[in-house]
């Protein structure tokens, strides 16, 4: 379909319309009710983040997750340099989640055909997250699959260890404050909806329009913070409850307990979330229901210790937890 442009030119309206998750092909709805019943099949674990396993004084805990779509952006630059880091990161920031330390990494890669140039940096990658993360790469597993993947898959499952009275206990409180810690930019999630906005005007290859990075693609590559660093400050000074802002974006502050959350000072957004925003004409709603917006990790925990935490840490009070639903960001009512 076009419309009439200024001038008189045609507009294609597919260019200009309004995008959102669900257009770009994840329906974050749909995808909850499939995973509610999987859960109802397989029996509930205790645990939100990472599923834990009482092995007498303290928890095993177990983490699954993998890189998703951002692989896409990696083809298409025949850079795979930073998704490993990605992969790490995804789930080790789960398990700190909870309060658990991560341990240990398996990987698994599944592939069309074999690479060895791909695999190699893929592998760099893993080892640089699981450095960062202080924890050990114990295997993984390799999958030709010509049949079933396309191009590439890489997913992996991280193991915690923590003593019981370590882990947070997972409920914050009314009254809490909450404080924020920055993200490194989209991370690994709401790659779907990224990638169809930058690509409407864009290819990945083309030279970045903001400041940082020399391609699109390159922007979107950013790999993901890992935040392992922030869990013996958040146990000294008492977190409640903490959140990764993954899938979901703002709304997994909700996973906290049933409150209402008011965020007031959160970190400015990246220059990459204003290009996607503009590219796809993304509303603010959709924006802060898909991505971090800039803050990757919250912590609630009681304001008398929270500007401690943010001064010891590079975090921020960003806001505080009251009787209530519902999440608002800057006002914004999600």
């Amino acid at each position: 379909m076009t419309g009439t442009g200024a001038g008189g030119d045609p507009v294609d309206d597919e260019e200009t319309a309004e995008l959102t998750y669900a257009d770009a092909g994840v329906d974050i709805d749909a995808s909850e009710a499939a995973t509610a019943a999987l859960i109802g099949a397989v029996g509930e674990s205790e645990g939100d983040y990472a599923g834990l396993l009482d092995i007498g004084d303290r928890y095993l805990a177990l983490a699954t997750d993998g890189v998703g779509t951002k692989l896409i952006v990696a083809e298409a630059l025949s850079d795979y340099s930073t998704v490993g880091i990605d992969c790490i990161a995804m789930n080790v920031n789960d398990l700190v989640a909870a309060g658990v330390r991560p341990v240990a990494f398996v990987d698994y890669l599944a592939v069309d055909r074999p690479d060895e140039g791909f695999a190699q940096q893929v592998g760099e990658g893993l080892s640089a997250g699981a450095e960062e993360a202080d924890m050990e790469l114990v295997g993984g597993e390799t999958a030709v699959m010509p049949e079933v993947i396309k191009g590439l898959d890489l997913a992996g499952t991280c193991a915690g260890l923590a003593r019981k009275d370590a882990i947070f206990p997972g409920e914050a409180e009314a009254g809490d404050a909450l404080v924020g810690f920055r993200s490194s930019g989209i991370h690994s999630n709401g790659l779907t909806l990224a990638r169809k906005a930058a690509t409407r005007n864009h290819e990945y290859t083309d030279p970045c329009p903001f400041e940082g990075y020399e391609t699109v693609g390159e922007a979107l590559l950013e790999p993901t913070r890992i935040y392992a660093h922030l869990l013996d400050p958040m146990r000294e000074r008492g977190v409640r409850a903490a959140a990764h802002v993954t899938g979901g974006g703002w709304t997994n502050l909700e996973r906290m307990g049933e409150f209402r959350y008011v965020v007031e000072d959160a970190f400015d957004p990246h220059p990459v979330f204003e290009f996607v925003q503009s590219e796809g004409n993304v509303t603010d709603e959709e924006m802060h229901r898909t991505f971090n917006m800039g803050t990757g990790f919250v912590a609630a925990l009681p304001p008398e210790d929270a500007e401690a935490l943010a001064a010891e840490t590079d975090g921020r009070v960003i806001g505080r937890i009251e009787e209530g639903e519902g999440v608002s960001v800057r006002g914004l009512e999600l």
